[in-house]
């Protein structure tokens, strides 16, 4: 029997045959698609599922059902001592709830942690947990860890348009339409509990610059300490913006000298269907262990 299995869902932003070679369990998110079923990865790929945003189709999200999660947790404790899950973040999602609930009906060996966070900044978190786990670190050090780290990361994320949150019911839709008709493009920020409205602007050019600037204050104030000893790390989401990506990557180089530049990667798709396609986020995560060895 193997030690510990470190697991999270798809929101991590990590593939299943990233997952494969990191030796970690990806529960996928379920979502629907004008009436159909899909699963991150696995039934639908990135250029699909982009292609179906950009037409407008109908997608809505949804969660892992008990019985899913009964299962897996259930048959993955045949193999292992202990599970470890680190799902998307309790203020954004009822799956650390849900499962939560269901570990304490099946064993004290199932440790779901709320680590406040989603896409780029989970993933560092579960990564984190995989060098730990194997560097033999305990258990309860990896998730007192996890627990105590979980505020050192800001998200920021410029939006095409709010058309997509409308859709969802997240915005008013005579706000959306007011935003649309004053061509104002809004960037949203999260430290993992809601996405909340940070600023607007009127171009991904002036957005970037806006994301920048607030990134300074953050590692100039809360992360500090972290950033001078070369403990954060810059990622970038988008959904659909590739050039944009590599050239913004670039400029947060240039920027944080002192950052380590993880990743630039799709949006998980059930963050994706709700900030719409066209969309730039980046993130800023302590990184206190190295990057496991896949």
């Amino acid at each position: 029997m193997e030690k510990i299995l470190i697991m999270t869902d798809s929101n991590a932003s990590i593939s299943q045959e990233e997952a494969k070679n990191l030796h970690i369990y990806i529960v996928p998110m379920p979502f629907i698609i004008n009436g159909e079923e899909f699963y991150e990865g696995i039934n639908i790929q990135e250029d699909e599922f982009l292609s179906a945003l950009r037409k407008g189709a109908k997608i809505s999200t949804s969660q892992p059902s008990s019985f899913l999660l009964e299962e897996i947790f259930t048959e993955e404790l045949k193999k292992y001592e202990d599970i470890i899950f680190i799902p998307m973040s309790s203020g954004l999602s009822s799956t650390y709830q849900n499962a939560k609930q269901v570990a304490e009906t099946i064993s004290p060996r199932i440790h779901v942690i709320d680590n406040h966070r989603v896409c780029i900044p989970l993933k560092e978190s579960v990564l984190e947990a995989c060098s730990m786990r194997d560097q033999n670190k305990s258990v309860d050090e990896i998730c007192d860890y996890l627990i105590k780290t979980s505020a050192k990361s800001s998200v920021y994320v410029y939006m095409d348009t709010l058309k997509y949150l409308k859709k969802g019911g997240r915005v008013k839709p005579a706000v959306a339409l007011f935003a649309t008709l004053l061509r104002i493009k809004p960037i949203i920020s999260t430290r993992g509990y809601s996405f909340d409205m940070f600023s607007r602007c009127r171009s991904l050019k002036e957005g970037k610059k806006k994301m920048i600037n607030q990134l300074k204050i953050d590692i100039e104030n809360e992360f500090k300490e972290e950033y001078e000893k070369g403990l954060m790390s810059i990622s970038i989401n988008h959904s659909g913006l590739y050039q944009e990506a590599e050239e913004f990557k670039n400029e947060l180089i240039a920027a944080f000298p002192k950052a380590q530049f993880h990743f630039i990667q799709f949006f998980p798709y059930s963050a994706a269907c709700h900030i719409g396609p066209d969309a730039l986020g980046v993130a800023v995560t302590i990184n206190s262990f190295s990057l496991p060895k896949n």
